[in-house]
């Protein structure tokens, strides 16, 4: 028994090791390859697949597709394709475990391996440190098995696993609901999966009693994705649901099939020298979900709006990507915070172009806008979140970057605040000419922006400041205007300045490129 649960530790371990190691090598590859491949529902499912195959965590692969989704760089769609193929790639655990784990002897190699890879771990940097580091897990993950199958082996002599009922629908109903209590106790399909397979080798269950088990542990992980979802983010939630549903409707589309699998296994076994085994199970596990896949892969979109339906958007707008566990995945969590600042940004400009316009302010503009500012705190705890996650120096500059843009946003929302109280002077025909070069400006702001083209019309706006207080100070001189006149105006205008000046450097912060905008003039009424 300690032998066994040993195998699971060691099993589980090289599992982490692994995928960790797979996942840092990769680094922004995973990122390249979702973006570039996923366009529709086949070519997400491939997606999907491969790399849950190549992680071998379907976990990361979900985690991976949400952080995606939270930064609006695939749509819940292209996620669900993802998911659906996701289901398939983490089948291949098995077959790694039934081809090499039992029919190689792996054992000679598993521990230097782990010398090798934590050697490697230790002395090197960057990639070497990667591959190293997944080397050892493959180690420990063989090494595991191995100790598994002794430890079943033995635990076979005292307790009669073959008792488990087998047969009937009931029999067959308490061996899936081991499947998902084994899949929950380790948080690991492939854990599960892989001490089924064991038991399984050495004779401690029979085939029928095994696929019955894995369509449990099949059904087991949408436990850990409903965990996960608990308090997350829309995006969070559906991703879950979807996996949810799907595993649901596939275990029990696999479960009708059960008879079929045992007849056919039957069959086998009457024409081929052996019995039936290990790797026959692990295709009983692809099979059954690449059914899934295939019923639901045609009603992708249907699946995908009734998804949508069951978890409706709720809470602000601009906050529903703030999902916690997207700040693991250092790029696309800096895409997703630069993506919210845009919004907030492009929401402050459309306001401000109504105010400019003369126009009112309906209800609805004062909620988006009063949401724009409040999430503006939020993105830079989350920002915080991933310097303390994936603190790499590549990652650095454009955290350091969105807390100045999320500084100059919050700056324009107050001034935003000041110019609303001053609809009477922004129409006033003095402040025209500032009045056009603003809206120009602010028709600029969105996903595409110029920073340099920003600067240029920022400080064309001080100019036009300067100017205009110089001209409204000698008709003040004349008599021309009032004093108190002259000085709401300049105030007003000096807003207008600052407008121009917070929105060119959060745009500047916001789109990094390597042309420089021109210098900040030392006379604009505000500097950095």
């Amino acid at each position: 028994m300690v032998t066994t649960l040993g195998g699971i530790g060691l099993f589980l371990l090289g599992m982490m090791l692994l995928t960790d190691g797979i996942k840092s090598l990769a680094g922004s590859t995973l990122r390249e390859v979702l973006t570039r491949f996923v366009r529709g529902p086949v070519t997400a499912t491939i997606s999907g697949a491969g790399l849950t195959a190549l992680l071998q965590s379907s976990s990361a692969t979900m985690l991976t597709t949400i952080g995606f989704v939270s930064a609006g760089l695939i749509t819940f769609p292209q996620a669900v394709g993802v998911i659906f193929g996701a289901n398939i790639g983490t089948t291949s655990t098995g077959w790694i475990v039934s081809m090499l784990g039992f029919k190689l002897s792996m054992g000679a190699i598993a521990l230097p391996l782990v010398f090798l890879g934590a050697l490697g771990h230790l002395l090197g940097r960057g990639r070497v440190a990667s591959t190293a580091m997944a080397v050892a897990g493959f180690g420990l993950l063989f090494y595991g098995i191995g100790l598994m199958q002794e430890g079943m082996g033995g635990l076979a002599d005292h307790i009669d696993l073959s008792a488990l009922p087998g047969d009937g629908i009931l029999g067959a109903l308490v061996l899936v609901g081991v499947g998902v209590l084994m899949t929950v106790v380790m948080q690991s399909s492939s854990a599960a999966m892989a001490i089924t397979l064991a038991a399984l080798h050495t004779g401690g269950i029979d085939i029928e009693q095994g696929a019955a088990m894995v369509i449990g542990q099949n059904i087991g992980t949408t436990v850990t994705a409903a965990l996960a979802a608990l308090g997350a983010t829309t995006a969070a939630k559906r991703t879950a649901a979807a996996h949810i549903v799907f595993n649901l409707l596939t275990g029990l589309i696999a479960f009708f099939l059960l008879p079929a699998f045992d007849w056919a296994v039957d069959l086998w076994e009457r024409h081929v020298t052996h019995e039936a085994g290990v790797g026959v199970l692990a295709g009983f596990h692809t099979a059954f979900n690449v059914i899934g896949v295939a019923i639901f892969l045609p009603v992708a979109s249907r699946f995908s709006r009734l998804i949508e339906r069951l978890v409706p958007e709720h809470g602000s707008e601009f906050a529903r990507h703030l999902d916690p566990s997207v700040a693991k995945l250092g790029p696309v969590a800096i895409e997703t915070a630069t993506r919210i600042l845009l919004d907030a940004q492009s929401e402050f400009a459309s306001r401000l172009r109504t105010v400019l316009a003369g126009g009112r302010l309906g209800r609805e503009q004062d909620e988006r806008f009063t949401q724009a500012r409040a999430v503006l705190p939020q993105v830079a705890d989350f920002v915080a979140r991933i310097g303390a996650e994936t603190a790499k120096p590549v990652d650095v500059q454009r955290q350091t970057d969105l807390i100045h843009a999320m500084d100059h946003l919050e700056q324009l929302g107050e001034v935003i605040d000041r110019l609303d109280d001053r609809p009477t002077l922004i129409l006033r025909p003095e402040v025209a000419a500032i009045r056009a070069a603003i809206d120009d400006l602010l028709a600029g702001v969105g996903p595409v922006q110029s920073p340099v083209a920003f600067a240029e019309r920022a400080a064309r706006i001080a100019d036009l400041r300067r100017s205009l207080r110089r001209d409204l100070l000698a008709m003040t001189a004349r008599g021309a205007i009032s004093a108190t006149d002259a000085g709401d105006i300049i105030d007003t205008v000096r807003w207008l300045d600052a407008v121009g000046y917070h929105t060119s450097r959060a745009a500047f912060h916001l789109t990094p490129s390597t042309d420089q905008p021109p210098a900040l003039d030392p006379n604009s009424a505000h500097r950095e």
